[in-house]
């Protein structure tokens, strides 16, 4: 059952403080120092550093590529310069957005987007225009399929073993700035334009902003890429499909005016399945923008607001007037007061029945400033709970500072979330437990600054093995993906 503004308003006030723990007690949490909203709903310390759980202490690795803890090692799967397609280009750069889905003869198969902005000719090595698959000539973008098997003797890199097979071909081209995107139930990757270029800008020849599908099992269902303009035109980043309701959940990285939280409503009778987005009209169905309110009803216009784990808040939605945005950005269409807004949305993973997402940080264009945010919207109570906040981070060149800039977000078989780290200095992928505390996994070695100025790559992409085993992610510049293993165990 939905849960309504009033439904809302009087359980808060029944619970008092003004926080409701929405569905279960276990709450994620920054450490050290977060503040974390146990069961019982009274505020405590989170106790433990970043060491007190996780893997152990990371160790550097000799190949100055990624440091891991003892007893896990990592294979490069792509490298951008260095490994090739089966069409024999190298593998495109700006690794972004990725997920992993099951193969034939348990290989697996990666969808791995290439975030490329503007003019196709500034970029050494673009995706590939391959015959039927381009949607804009002029555009440098779009997304490869990575098949990795486990089996023979291939040329494995790096502290691993070197015993995967590695075949990598075009599944899109020609799009722009394709940063996230989201996993469908039906087995295909929806991959975002976080861009809002409109034809005859960087010398395009079609609007850009859109989400695309692409099917990592079937290149000829990728041919002749049609848009998803049903989904809108904005600077998308991440997609979540709720299976069960049918509706989207999309996330927006903009700022001036900061970016919105939007649900996408199938149109009665839809059925969702493969190719079935492409065929929607442009109006099909309903966009909406968050509206969400506090424990009093009262409108809550940015989720900087909340700083305290557990805060959760309700939601409403209100409709795009112009979801294709011809003349006007469709966050700007709305006025202060009518929707929430928060900076720089951005990953998202379906999870626990309902969706984690990610605000990357907020700064002075922002109500309160922090250094992450991770929420969980629950579809079925209309609830929206903070579970993650990172306080801004004043250690950004040791392992001993909190972690700041969650991006790509993953939910882990092995409990808790995987996270990405896009922030300033180290950069690391580190890990949520349910209990409120964070580790570090994994630290990029690799200095593409220099000796005076370093300079490390953000991680994106993170995505387990449909076994578990393998934890697939990417470090976004020069462009390399990554297979890691280890003695993974219950969090």
């Amino acid at each position: 059952m939905s849960l309504s503004r009033r439904d809302f308003v009087n359980r808060s006030t029944v619970l008092g403080a003004g926080v409701l723990i929405a569905g279960s007690a276990e709450v994620l949490a920054t450490a050290p120092g977060a503040i974390a909203a146990p069961s019982g709903g009274e505020a405590a310390l989170a106790g433990g550093g970043h060491g007190a759980v996780g893997y152990g202490a990371l160790v550097s690795d000799p190949q100055g590529i990624l440091a891991l803890p003892k007893g896990f090692s990592y294979e490069i799967i792509t490298r951008t310069g260095v490994t090739t397609l089966v069409t024999g280009e190298s593998t495109p750069s700006n690794h972004d957005g990725t997920a992993a889905f099951e193969g034939r003869h348990g290989a697996t198969l990666l969808v791995n987007n290439h975030e490329l902005a503007g003019p196709r000719a500034k970029w050494p090595h673009p995706v590939p225009l391959l015959d039927g698959h381009v949607y804009d000539p002029a555009a440098a973008g779009g997304c490869t399929v990575v098949e990795v098997s486990g089996h023979g003797h291939g040329s494995g890199q790096g502290n691993g073993h070197g015993r995967r097979r590695v075949r990598e071909w075009v599944g899109i081209a020609g799009t722009a700035t394709n940063c996230a995107g989201g996993a469908t139930p039906w087995g295909t990757w929806l991959t975002c334009e976080e861009t809002e270029d409109k034809a005859g800008t960087n010398g395009f020849t079609k609007d850009h902003g859109y989400v695309f599908e692409v099917d990592p099992h079937d290149q000829d269902a990728n041919r002749n890429p049609q848009p998803i303009k049903a989904f809108g035109r904005f600077a998308h980043e991440a997609v979540v499909i709720d299976e069960k309701r049918g509706h989207a959940y999309l996330t927006e990285d903009a700022a001036k005016p900061n970016g919105l939280f939007y649900r996408w409503t199938p149109p009665a009778g839809f059925r969702h399945g493969k190719g079935k987005l492409r065929t929607l009209a442009a109006d099909a169905g309903v966009l909406e923008a968050l509206k969400a309110f506090d424990a009093q009803g009262k409108l809550v216009d940015d989720l900087s607001r909340a700083t305290k784990p557990g805060t959760t808040y309700g939601a409403d939605w209100v409709k795009v007037a112009d979801r294709d945005a011809r003349t006007t950005s469709i966050r700007k269409q709305f006025k202060d007061g009518e929707v929430t807004r928060a900076r720089k949305l951005e990953g998202m993973w379906w999870g626990d029945g309902g969706i984690y997402f990610v605000s990357s940080f907020a700064r002075e264009e922002s109500p309160l400033q922090h250094d992450g945010q991770v929420w969980f919207y629950h579809p079925a109570r209309r609830t929206l709970t903070l579970k993650v906040i990172l306080g801004v981070n004043a250690e950004v060149w040791t392992d001993q500072g909190n972690f700041d800039g969650p991006d790509n977000i993953t939910v882990s078989p092995h409990g808790g979330l995987i996270i990405a780290e896009d922030g300033n200095g180290l950069q690391h992928l580190f890990g949520a437990t349910t209990d409120g505390r964070t580790y570090a996994l994994a630290r990029n070695e690799l200095n593409i600054g220099t000796a005076e100025k370093p300079e490390f790559s953000e991680f994106t992409g993170v995505t387990f093995s449909r076994d578990g085993r393998t934890l697939f992610a990417n470090i976004q510049e020069p462009g390399i993906m990554l297979a890691i293993t280890g003695p993974w165990h219950r969090m």
